[in-house]
């Protein structure tokens, strides 16, 4: 792991964040930055598609056929396939629309929703990468500062999930989401 900063949250849990790549994760799940269609795609979604081969679209398809599309904000869970992972937590983040139709409730909520989901699969820790900031076109810093609220507020609230690592590409998406882990831990606010 790359440039792997670690902060305590209470005296139970953790959040790291690295630069990496996501589908070499050894977490108990990984977040996939999904699209509705659970059908992979470019960026995140489409590496783990990749690196988890056939059973993971197999998946995917199967809880389409079931529920339909997937909204934003929303979170499902499958097996890992021939991840290192035991398991892949699928999320759709929100479209960036200038900032005003709700799109930070939803990436809010895409955490949270990806937390809960892991707790019960009692999961011991999980990785996420930076949801909606591909192609999505969520400004990384807005993003950085939702995710980690998101994580500060909702993570000691769990029992089997004491580690969240967000698995970061690249540099300057590190050091964004450092920015806003340093400041929201210094100035005590967790609240959006």
């Amino acid at each position: 792991m790359k440039d792997l900063r670690r902060y305590g949250i209470g005296s139970r849990h953790a959040l790291e964040l690295v630069i990496g790549d996501i589908t070499q994760e050894t977490t108990d799940a990984i977040v996939n930055a999904a699209n509705s269609s659970l059908l992979g795609g470019g960026g995140v979604d489409g590496a783990i598609h990749d690196a988890a081969g056939p059973a993971l679209l197999e998946e995917c398809k199967k809880i389409r056929a079931q529920h339909g599309p997937l909204p934003p904000g929303r979170a499902v869970g499958t097996s890992g396939a021939n991840l290192k992972a035991r398991y892949v937590i699928h999320t759709v983040g929100p479209i960036w629309q200038g900032g005003d139709a709700g799109e930070a409730e939803l990436l809010q909520s895409c955490y949270r929703e990806s937390l809960l989901l892991a707790e019960q699969m009692a999961c011991a820790s999980m990785s996420f990468p930076s949801v909606s900031t591909g192609a999505f076109g969520y400004p990384v810093p807005q993003a950085a500062l939702v995710a980690v609220q998101a994580i500060l507020r909702h993570l000691p609230l769990c029992n089997s999930v004491t580690l969240v690592r967000f698995v970061l590409f690249h540099e300057q998406i590190h050091l964004a989401y450092c920015g806003a882990t340093e400041r929201l831990i210094h100035s005590g606010k967790v609240d959006l």
